[in-house]
C-alpha cells in the first residue's frame, strides 16, 4: 500500500476503514439486543408491536438482521483480499451501515414510515451490499468470487418471501421463508468452511493440510443447495417433508465425512480452531437430526432447527469474527482467554434450547430463558473483548 493510501486512510475513523469493523461490532450488539427483546416479548414482560409481530420479527432479525450484518462485514472485508483493491470504507461504508441500521429500527417501530416503506428499506440492504461487492470483482474479472453476488440475491429472495408472507399469507409462508434463510446461511457456512477450515487447521496445529476431495465438497454443498431451493421454491412447487428429510440426512452424512477428514481432534488446544470445528459438528448433527424430524413425528423439528441456528450459525459466526477481527487489526491469532468461555456458552445455548423443551415441554419458557441468557453472555464477552480492537487503528500500522 502506497504512502498516499496510508495518509488517506488515516483521515477515516478506524471504525469505517473496513467492512468487518462496523458490521461485526453492530451485529454482535444487535444480537444481544434482539435476543433480550425477544425474551421480554415472549415472557409478556413488555408489550411491543414490531413488524409482523414478535414471532416473525424474531425469526427475521436473527437471520437477516444479525446474520445479514455479519455476512456483509465478512464479504466486504474478504473482497479486498480477493481483488487487491481497497474494500468499502469511509462514506460508502457508513451509508451501507446506516441502511442496515434503518432496517433494524423500522422493523421494531414500523409506524415511523409505515409497513410498506419499512419492508422496502429492509429489503434494499442486501442488494446494495451485492452491488458494492460486485464492482471490484467484475473490474478485475475475478469471476470465481462473483459467486457470492447471486448468493446475496437468493438471500434477498428469501427475505422478500418473508415480507410477502405478511401481506399475502395465503401464498407465502413465514416458516418456509425463514427456514430457507437458515438453509442459505448453512449453505454459505459450508462453502466458507470448505475454503478455510483445512487451511486454518493445518496452520494452527502445524500439521499437513488435508488433501481436498472436490467431489465431496460439491456433494456436501450441492445437497444443501437442493434443500435450500426446495424451501425457497415452496410457494411454486409445494413441499415434501419426506423428500426434505431424506435430503437433510444425506447432507448431514456428507458434512460429517468432510468434517472428520479435517481432523477436529487435533484442535482441542486451540480455541479459534475447536470453536470452528464445534460449530461444524452442530451443522453435521443438526442436519441429521433435523432430517429425522421430517420423517418421524416424535422428533420436534421446531426445536431441532436451533441446532443449526444457535450451534451452527451462532457458533461459527462467533468463531469466525473472533479470528477475522484479530487478523485484520494486526494482532496475533490469540483471542482473549474469556473467548473460550464464550464458545462454550454458545454451544450450551444450542443444547439447552433444542433438548430442554423436547424433554420437558412444560418447562419450555424456562429453557428459552436459559438459552437466551447463554447467547447474550457469549456475545457480550465478544463485545467487551473486541470492541476496543474494532474501533481503533491496526496495531501494525497497516491499512485496514
Amino acid at each position: 500500500m502506497q504512502i498516499t493510501d496510508l495518509k488517506t486512510e488515516q483521515k477515516i475513523p478506524p471504525l469505517l476503514r473496513l467492512g468487518f469493523r462496523p458490521f461485526f461490532l453492530s451485529g454482535a450488539l444487535f444480537s444481544v439486543f434482539a435476543v433480550t427483546l425477544w425474551l421480554l416479548m415472549y415472557q409478556g414482560t413488555i408489550s411491543l408491536s414490531p413488524l409482523g409481530g414478535g414471532y416473525w420479527w424474531h425469526i427475521h432479525e436473527m437471520i437477516f438482521g444479525f446474520g445479514g450484518a455479519i455476512i456483509a462485514g465478512f464479504l466486504l472485508t474478504a473482497v479486498q483480499n480477493w481483488t487487491g483493491a481497497r474494500g468499502a470504507q469511509g462514506n460508502t461504508l457508513l451509508a451501507l451501515w446506516l441502511l442496515w441500521l434503518a432496517g433494524r429500527i423500522l422493523l421494531i417501530v414500523p409506524e415511523l414510515l409505515g409497513e410498506n416503506l419499512s419492508s422496502l428499506i429492509d429489503l434494499a440492504f442486501l442488494p446494495t451490499v451485492a452491488f458494492v461487492l460486485a464492482k471490484p470483482i467484475i473490474a478485475i474479472k475475478q469471476y470465481r468470487n462473483l459467486f457470492f453476488v447471486p448468493l446475496l440475491a437468493l438471500f434477498t429472495l428469501a427475505n422478500t418471501e418473508m415480507h410477502l408472507a405478511l401481506y399475502y399469507p395465503t401464498s407465502f409462508n413465514i416458516a418456509f421463508a425463514g427456514y430457507a434463510g437458515v438453509m442459505l446461511v448453512t449453505f454459505l457456512m459450508s462453502v466458507m468452511a470448505g475454503r478455510v477450515a483445512p487451511m486454518f487447521t493445518a496452520n494452527g496445529t502445524k500439521t499437513p493440510k488435508v488433501t481436498p476431495l472436490p467431489w465431496l465438497d460439491k456433494a456436501a454443498n450441492g445437497s444443501l443447495a437442493i434443500a435450500m431451493f426446495s424451501l425457497l421454491l415452496q410457494p411454486v412447487i409445494g413441499f415434501s417433508g419426506r423428500f426434505f428429510g431424506v435430503l437433510l440426512i444425506i447432507a448431514g452424512i456428507l458434512q460429517t465425512i468432510r468434517w472428520l477428514r479435517w481432523r477436529p481432534w487435533l484442535t482441542l488446544n486451540v480455541p479459534l480452531l475447536w470453536s470452528l470445528h464445534t460449530a461444524m459438528k452442530f451443522i453435521c448433527f443438526g442436519l441429521l437430526l433435523l432430517g429425522l424430524s421430517y420423517l418421524l413425528p416424535e422428533v420436534p423439528s421446531k426445536h431441532i432447527w436451533h441446532l443449526l441456528t444457535i450451534g451452527g450459525m451462532g457458533g461459527l459466526i462467533l468463531a469466525m469474527i473472533a479470528r477475522v477481527s484479530l487478523g485484520h487489526t494486526g494482532r496475533p491469532l490469540t483471542p482473549p482467554k474469556s473467548m473460550s468461555i464464550a464458545f462454550i456458552l454458545i454451544s450450551l445455548a444450542a443444547l439447552v434450547r433444542t433438548f430442554g423443551p423436547w424433554g420437558l415441554p412444560e418447562k419450555t419458557l424456562l429453557f428459552i430463558d436459559i438459552s437466551g441468557g447463554l447467547w447474550i453472555g457469549a456475545f457480550a464477552i465478544f463485545i467487551v473483548g473486541y470492541a476496543p480492537m474494532l474501533i481503533s487503528a491496526r496495531k501494525d500500522g497497516r491499512p485496514g
